[in-house]
């Protein structure tokens, strides 16, 4: 694809804003990190050849996990907040699976309310899901199950696609999130460039998730291979409906090729559970990345200016 020179200018100009964030959450025996990569270039294109049709377009900067949510972050969590999460027993660093979109967002809710934030998604004292209403602070018209004021949440299609797929640099999407339009190598567990998780027997389960094959442009590790990622969206794009499928992504380590594709998304009951499908967290930037960004932006409204 083209790109222009004023859209080159953006990039290089915010290209430093791009790091690697690791949160703190709990305490002692408990205490966990969670490792986050920043995803600038707001305002990209969406992907034409994705699923839904441009997915991946973003208008703001955010931040995704490098890694999948793994059993030892939900075993903390429980025994901080009582959680009474379950899960796959496979290994403290193996990705937290057999956990249902329910109870994904509560966990994502307790890193909230831990750190003294506002929960995410919206429950009723016997535990069901509700939209946000008008009235509710942090209420946002757009997107009824997210409140806006949460600085952690579910990644939405379009914050996970863009993440796993685009190349801010050639202004692209490619098919896998290894970044290339070629399939990767599959391997059951490493990191070596273009590798993922993918075409093994069952009985072998996921790598861990600091071993689930190679990075993306951004530097994500896993949402192509290891075990299918719940994403925030009812399958309908709408959020208006708590017991709507949601939508799940990225493909496990059984599956071949073809569900690692950009092209390819699945859907599933937000109750229900898979040995084959976990998560990973988004959340908002940092402050000081916001300040990048507007200082980028800044940066080019001068240049056209003089140009």
């Amino acid at each position: 694809m083209k790109i222009t020179t004023a859209s080159t200018f953006l990039s290089l100009s915010f290209c430093f804003a791009i790091s690697l964030h690791a949160d703190s959450f709990g305490s002692g025996a408990n205490e966990f990190v969670i490792e986050f990569v920043t995803i600038g270039d707001p305002g990209n294109p969406g992907d034409i050849t994705g699923f839904p049709r441009l997915s991946g377009m973003v208008n703001h900067i955010y931040r995704i996990g490098k890694f999948e949510i793994s059993e030892e972050m939900i075993n903390k969590a429980n025994a901080l907040g009582g959680l009474g999460l379950t899960h796959d027993d496979r290994g403290s660093n193996k990705p937290a699976t057999s956990i249902s979109w329910f109870d994904a967002a509560r966990f994502v809710n307790w890193l909230n309310t831990s750190t003294g934030n506002t929960p995410a998604y919206k429950f009723d004292a016997n535990g069901n899901q509700q939209l946000w209403a008008v009235g509710d602070v942090g209420y946002d018209p757009n997107n009824l199950f997210r409140n806006r004021n949460a600085r952690y949440f579910l990644p939405s299609v379009d914050e996970w696609h863009k993440a796993a797929y685009y190349d801010p640099k050639g202004e692209v999407y490619y098919d896998y999130a290894t970044g290339s339009d070629t399939p990767p190598i599959p391997v059951a567990r490493g990191t070596t460039e273009g590798t993922a998780v993918f075409f093994q027997n069952l009985s072998i389960g996921p790598a861990d998730i600091t071993q689930a094959g190679g990075l993306s442009v951004y530097g994500t590790m896993g949402q192509g291979g290891n075990v299918y990622e719940w994403l925030e969206n009812e399958f309908g794009l709408a959020n208006t409906s708590p017991s709507f499928a949601r939508m799940r992504k990225g493909g496990a380590w059984i599956n071949d090729f073809l569900r690692l594709e950009a092209s390819t998304l699945q859907r599933s009951s937000p109750a229900s559970e898979s040995s084959s499908r976990g998560f990973r967290v988004a959340s908002i930037p940092e402050p000081s990345t916001l300040v990048m960004g507007a200082l980028a932006a800044g940066g080019l409204l001068v240049w056209r200016r003089r140009n």
